[in-house]
């Protein structure tokens, strides 16, 4: 027997014949437009590779020490699983508003809406943080390589109106120019790799870095929060199920494959770059006043300056990647939302020429342009107060959700597997719900760690998370008690479609 939905209607198999699609109207996105290397390039290249490795990773270093590699193998393990669960969900469910249909289908409806508040709420932060992110790299790397001086926001208004014009056109140019820019961050590290395995051999892969037994330091736990916050966005590929070419098989592959990347890519890196120091070196390196230019240093050390030069360069076409990532992911969750009436319903309309969700895209440009303004304008620092504040909330917001998300898909399956094997069903998304849960936590305990605030400023960034999903289930509730057809409705476009 089929498991009920919360509208008590039973779900539907994917044997069962469905209607088909909707033809384009002004409020249908783009179908078979996005192959699985597209998706992969979307959802790694929100990660930013580059700036998580040269930016990121020796703050972990300097908290997690000699356990810092196998910290990200860890974190990439435990993503894997939710993915397994998560991916066997997604036959099912292909929604632009991914983590609220998950949970919808999951957990009912009302926590779903309630979980895609704090969507939109997160994704549009991280989004925006990344806006200012761009900014200050740009500006610090004019300065750097001509002398000549340039306010931050400009820049940061030039990101804004560059991912607008690229969120606005076909979907396949934004993940061509994510493609380029995330090849050109994988060669940089690459090449700085093959610079200290050739001047160090097999020294510079210490087995001691790997050791379990370094997971027991006070700071591993922090060393964690930053670990699992480096695969943010690789969830996103459920986002464009809709716009996929054979969703069932597409999102599935890119979802494990940038998984498998990521933490791979992540975890040798940070080795490499531990034993160009020599791993206790590394550790004392990281913990130190210039610990944040370690893999700069390794580079023109190991390779050349014209390596150092190039990082610093790439790390803004890095952010910029990051940012137009997204863009596109705020982008399609306010989208989904417009259509299903949780917001504005002109959110929910689509451009007939390009097949973008174009409204969208324009209001998502104008709230970060408008926020950017506001930092400009009151003096804030463009990278510690305006990338770090918004960028620290929105990725609490998606561990949470990927929590959710992964105890959906065992709610979902839970009277029905649905031929789909006990561990994607059962096991997989819940030793992941535990896992992410007890990072989240982490996370918020340590909020310190992803803003760089104290006090009063982290509890009020972290709060509106809260109120947002709250207002998610009075929203819903409401709906539920003046319009039940249509309560029964949210959700299910292009839902269980072959």
């Amino acid at each position: 027997m089929s498991a009920p939905t919360d509208s008590g209607a039973p779900a539907t198999h994917p044997s069962t014949p469905t209607a088909k699609p909707p033809a384009p109207d002004g409020t249908t996105l783009k179908s078979a437009a996005i192959g699985v290397s597209d998706l992969v390039f979307f959802v790694v290249a929100a990660a930013a590779p580059l700036t998580a490795v040269a930016g990121v990773a020796p703050a972990a270093m300097a908290m997690g020490g000699l356990a810092t590699p196998l910290g990200y193998i860890l974190s990439g393990a435990l993503l894997a699983l939710f993915a397994a669960g998560f991916t066997a969900m997604s036959r099912y469910v292909r929604n632009a508003g991914a983590f609220y249909a998950y949970v919808a289908r999951g957990l009912g409806k009302a926590t779903g809406v309630g979980t895609a508040y704090v969507a939109v709420l997160s994704y549009n932060l991280v989004e925006i943080g990344l806006v200012a992110c761009f900014g200050y790299f740009a500006s610090s790397g004019v300065t750097d390589l001509t002398g000549l001086s340039s306010p931050w926001w400009l820049w940061s208004a030039l990101c804004v109106a560059g991912v607008g014009v690229l969120g606005w056109l076909r979907v396949t140019l934004s993940a061509k120019v994510l493609g380029i820019a995330l090849v050109l961050e994988v060669v940089v590290l690459l090449i700085l790799e093959g610079g200290v395995l050739g001047h160090r051999g097999a020294a510079a892969l210490d087995p001691v870095a790997l050791n379990p037994t370094s997971l027991g330091g006070a700071g591993v736990a922090g060393m964690f929060v930053l670990a699992i916050g480096a695969f943010t966005g690789f969830e996103a590929t459920a986002i464009y199920a809709e716009e996929a070419r054979d969703p069932r098989r597409t999102v599935p592959r890119a979802t494990f494959i940038a998984v498998g990347f990521l933490a791979v890519f992540y975890a040798f890196a940070v080795w490499v770059v531990m034993g160009a120091f020599g791993a206790e070196n590394a550790v004392r390196v990281a913990q130190g006043d210039n610990g944040s230019d370690m893999v700069f240093g390794a580079a023109g050390r190991f390779v050349g300056s014209w390596l150092s030069d190039s990082m610093h360069v790439l790390i803004i076409t890095s952010a910029f990647a990051a940012t137009l990532a997204f863009h596109n992911a705020a982008a399609r969750y306010m989208y989904a939302l417009g259509r299903e009436g949780l917001l504005p319903r002109p959110l929910g309309r689509v451009s007939p020429r390009t097949g973008s969700p174009g409204t969208a895209v324009a209001v998502q440009c104008l709230v970060a342009a408008v926020i950017v303004g506001i930092g400009a304008l009151s003096g804030a620092d463009p990278y510690a107060v305006v990338f770090l504040w918004p960028n620290g909330t929105g990725v609490l917001g998606i561990m949470a959700m990927q929590a959710l998300a992964a105890l959906a898909v065992f709610g979902f399956f839970r009277r029905d597997r649905r031929g789909v094997s006990a561990f994607r069903a059962v096991w997989a998304p819940l030793l992941s719900c535990l896992g992410i849960t007890v990072l989240t936590v982490l996370a918020a305990l340590r909020f310190d760690l992803l803003t760089g605030a104290s006090g009063a400023v982290n509890l009020g960034l972290v709060i509106p998370l809260p109120v947002v999903f709250c207002i998610g289930l009075v929203v819903a509730r409401h709906i539920r008690r003046t319009d039940p057809q249509r309560y029964a409705r949210l959700t299910t476009v292009h839902v269980e479609r072959d």
